[in-house]
């Protein structure tokens, strides 16, 4: 019986390398297709359901120009890491928890008797959150009136996979962790969610009304995509 259960997970097979990189290949039966993923500027991960290396450096040679796109955009754009009660990352820089900035956050981490990390990420959440409400309304109203578009309701939550959305009914959702990325990405994503109040897809349109209140907005958008942030 617990041989028949390993089959159902996923196991390591022994490293290569592609384009100065280690790459990691992650075997799992169960999978359909293929998947390859730059994790960092030296490991390429990809998830496969084929155990044939000359297949994987087959796929990973097809998508070589993307993957040397994705190396650079880690280089450019590294995880960040922070220690958790020492530091925060605000608006794309690390500061100390010390730091007038910081102070809403560091009240609440004074507040915790025992400290757990569930409860110290909890008070970061409610910290993003709190200046996001702030500072993300101001940037809306400010880029609505300059665009001459209206919204019906701006909210704020943490988000796992979206910056931001725009619903049919105009509201518009935006993530609290926009607060960890520098102030011009925030803009872009802002307009980018007033720009849905118009056009409700990604056209040509779409992107030159972005672009007409945001220049260079093409960069903006693939740096955001390259962004990679960790608790």
């Amino acid at each position: 019986m617990l041989q028949e259960l390993k089959i159902l997970f996923p196991t390591k097979q022994k490293s290569i390398s592609f384009l100065g990189c280690a790459v990691e290949v992650l075997h799992n039966k169960r999978l359909k297709n293929s998947y390859i993923q730059v994790t960092n500027p030296t490991t390429i991960m990809v998830k496969t359901p084929y155990k044939s290396h000359r297949f994987i450096l087959d796929m990973l040679t097809r998508r070589e120009q993307w993957i040397q796109k994705e190396i650079q955009n880690r280089k450019e754009n590294p995880i960040y890491k922070i220690k958790l009660e020492d530091e925060v990352l605000l608006f794309g820089e690390i500061i100390s928890i010390d730091h007038p900035d910081a102070m809403i956050l560091r009240k609440k981490l004074q507040k915790i008797p025992n400290a757990n990390k569930e409860k110290v990420q909890k008070s970061y959440d409610a910290f993003y959150k709190e200046i996001a409400k702030n500072y993300l309304t101001q940037r809306a109203e400010f880029f609505a009136q300059k665009m001459r578009l209206s919204y019906s309701e701006l909210r704020f939550r943490k988000m796992k996979s979206r910056w931001g959305s725009c619903s049919s009914q105009k509201k518009i959702t935006l993530n609290t962790a926009l607060m960890k990325v520098n102030k011009e990405l925030i803009d872009y994503v802002v307009v980018h969610e007033l720009a849905h109040l118009v056009h409700m897809n990604h056209s040509k349109a779409f992107h030159a009304l972005v672009e007409e209140y945001l220049p260079n907005s093409k960069a903006k958008r693939t740096a955001l995509k390259s962004i990679s942030l960790q608790e």
